[in-house]
């Protein structure tokens, strides 16, 4: 039997599960972009709003590391099927609570601060979800399938991207601009209630992974994962995050920034917008699919490291092209660099696994990525926001080119682990 069919159910649930996460956080990433400054936070200009909902926007990596050591204490120590179903949970219930939130206008300083600690439990339930769905897929590959099978949970997150931002596209065509930002952005965080319980069937069917039985078969886990990784694969851990970096840097800017700057600063309505980040997202799944197979044959190393260069390349285009004035150029740049986000995201799910043994590759690879998401994903678009708010708007996408350069660094850096842990 063909091994995708073989193990169907498996890569199903990793890629339903890590859909509805990412679906999760890209709603609040879009409604951060497009209605969150003047709903819940005071301020004198729109500028200085934008700016503090993408603080809010950021609080959430800085949740994620923590979720990643939380839930892959236990990912480590009970196994990955139990934590991933608790880490959708937490995600899930974050998201819908957003939904009835208050506003700054009906209860001031109570609003944002409400909607920072839903942000945070957004953040620390993700934390554990990708390192745990992207396990569940590579440490059931037959052998020279890793970078296939790794790819499943990267696919997640294009299908959430089009979920999230074709729902908040539809709403704007069905709705007045008027009864969208007085309720209508409530209903994808509603939505999120469906997709929740889609991934949580999903997952409650699946087994254990053989990795992991293996290894509890011959060993028990360690009592603190956390402790046994930074003591003895710390260097594995910084490899690891400075080669997420990229990936992070590049989705980030060419979504929520970029929204933020089409429908604003750079004058497209909202729906012209979206519908251009729509076209660009199956760029995204292209670059992820040409990524994976090339990894199987060549190695994910190597192929991360010629999407770094691209990277590296795409800063030195992407300000420009933004700025362009021409919808058409905004829509050839924003598709370029989820293409070459596609090459720097997809192979990640099998190469962060070699980093570590299986003892403590839960906790490693949920760790690594989810710090190389503050940087990338949180420090990122907030520094190219201020770039732009000081003028220079056409030179953010450098940031893109240095992101490249560290996560270059971090996989000519990365080294296989010496013996298990």
């Amino acid at each position: 039997m063909h091994p995708i069919r073989q193990h169907a159910r498996i890569l199903t649930a990793a890629l339903t599960g890590t859909a509805v996460e990412f679906y999760d956080f890209y709603v609040y990433a879009t409604a951060a972009a497009l209605v969150f400054g003047p709903l819940f936070f005071p301020a004198e200009s729109a500028a200085a709003q934008t700016m503090l909902s993408f603080m809010s926007f950021g609080l959430a990596f800085l949740a994620r590391p923590l979720g990643a050591i939380a839930f892959g204490h236990f990912g480590d120590r009970i196994g990955r099927k139990s934590t991933l179903v608790a880490s959708l949970m937490l995600m899930g219930l974050s998201t819908l609570l957003i939904a009835f939130l208050p506003t700054y206008a009906m209860a001031g300083w109570v609003a944002p601060l409400l909607l920072c600690v839903l942000r945070f439990g957004q953040g620390f339930g993700l934390g554990g979800e990708w390192g745990g769905a992207a396990l569940l897929a590579v440490e059931y590959a037959p052998k020279g399938w890793e970078a296939r099978f790794g790819s499943a949970p990267q696919f997640g997150a294009p299908l959430g991207f089009l979920a999230a931002n074709g729902l908040f596209l539809l709403l704007g065509l069905v709705l007045s601009d008027a009864d969208f930002k007085a309720w209508g952005w409530r209903i994808p965080f509603l939505a999120s209630a469906f997709l929740v319980g889609l991934g949580l069937w999903v997952r409650l069917r699946i087994a254990e992974t053989p990795a992991f039985r293996e290894a509890l078969a011959h060993k028990a886990p360690p009592p603190v994962p956390f402790a046994l990784l930074v003591s003895r694969h710390a260097g594995a851990v910084l490899a690891g995050t400075a080669g997420a970096v990229a990936c992070f840097a590049v989705f980030y800017l060419s979504t929520a920034y970029a929204l933020a700057q089409g429908t604003t600063s750079l004058g497209y309505s909202r729906e012209t917008f979206l519908g251009v980040q729509l076209g660009a997202n199956c760029f995204f799944a292209a670059g992820i699919l040409f990524a994976v197979m090339r990894a199987d044959r060549i190695g994910s190393a190597r192929v991360l490291r010629q999407g770094m260069l691209a990277c590296i390349a795409l800063g030195a285009v992407f300000g420009p092209g933004l700025q362009s004035g021409s919808l058409w150029t905004v829509f050839v740049t924003l598709s370029a660099a989820l293409f070459v986000m596609g090459l720097v995201y997809g192979p990640l799910g099998s190469w962060l696994p070699t980093l570590f043994p299986v003892t403590v590759r839960y906790s490693g690879i949920s760790l690594a990525f989810n710090v190389g998401g503050i940087v990338g994903g949180a420090l990122t678009p907030l520094a190219a926001q201020q770039m732009a708010a000081w003028g220079h708007g056409a030179q953010a996408g450098l940031l893109l080119s240095l992101a490249g350069l560290l996560s270059l660094l971090g996989i000519a850096l990365a080294k296989a682990p010496d013996a298990a842990a």
